[in-house]
């Protein structure tokens, strides 16, 4: 290579694709996650804690799983976490009706197998894992919560499993018969039993969070627990293009001299 250098570099980096599943289901809205002084919902309070994850691991590849009533692909396995937290941002709770049945769908099982599905694409990867959070029991969707945990088995990826909220009754947002917004008591279900089986046949671990605190200590936790160190060899070429530009620059100085020169001889 004519000009050109080769430099050399050791790095070593972390290598895990992480698929993340995040429940947008109705229940999503309930408020138990808020703090004294600024109200929340547990999706407000998931995608704060979804941020600060990525944030603290830029060497990964992570993408976005989000599931109510069906499961969607929000955002590939990527590099680029400034989209994928813009795509994060996008990601709403569905609008079909105060009340709506579909509001109140949970499949966990094809969300599941869909992180799978594209945890399964990724290459050049030591680890694999899904972290997911939800506050429901899967009632909807093709897949069962087995079927989908013996498939995460078979492709040696990891669950870890985040129970968002209180379960039982959570204080929600509801619209009264006069269109005014009022907070009430609601009734929610969590399969926490389902959400522990999954993360124990993984080789995961369940988290059961209660408020903003106990959710970002998970997080923290599954960050400092998926940790694999890669050692690779990076190798840069340089091609220098500084000598015409100095040869042209050299040339105009000899010029600006000869003619400064003519000038004196004329003068004088």
């Amino acid at each position: 290579m004519n000009g050109a250098t080769v430099s050399r570099a050791n790095r070593t980096r972390d290598a895990i694709a992480i698929q993340m599943v995040v429940d947008i289901s109705g229940s999503m809205e309930a408020l138990d996650l808020s703090t004294p002084t600024q109200e929340k919902t547990r999706l407000d309070a998931v995608k704060e804690a979804f941020r600060e994850f990525v944030d603290r691991r830029p060497d990964d590849l992570i993408g976005l799983v989000a599931f109510g009533g069906f499961a969607t692909t929000r955002s590939p396995l990527t590099l680029d976490h400034d989209g994928l937290k813009m795509m994060l941002e996008a990601v709403q709770i569905p609008r079909q009706g105060e009340g709506d049945r579909e509001e109140l769908m949970t499949a966990i099982g094809d969300a599941l197998v869909l992180a799978c599905a594209r945890l399964d694409q990724a290459s050049n990867v030591v680890s694999k894992i899904a972290v997911l959070l939800t506050d429901g029991d899967s009632n909807a969707g093709i897949a069962s919560v087995e079927e989908a945990t013996q498939l995460a088995k078979k492709l040696g990826i990891k669950v870890y499993a985040i129970g968002v909220g209180s379960n039982g009754r959570a204080p929600m947002r509801v619209t009264d018969p006069f269109g005014r917004r009022t907070v009430q008591w609601m009734k929610v279900t969590m399969d926490e039993r389902a959400l522990k089986r999954i993360a124990d046949q993984t080789g995961g671990i369940y988290f059961g969070v209660a408020d903003r605190d106990g959710l970002a200590k998970a997080m923290e936790q599954i960050d400092t627990l998926e940790t694999t160190r890669v050692d690779e060899t990076l190798y840069e070429y340089r091609t220098e293009h500084f000598v015409p530009w100095l040869l042209s620059g050299a040339a105009l100085l000899l010029a600006a001299v000869a003619l400064a020169t003519a000038l004196e001889r004329r003068i004088a």
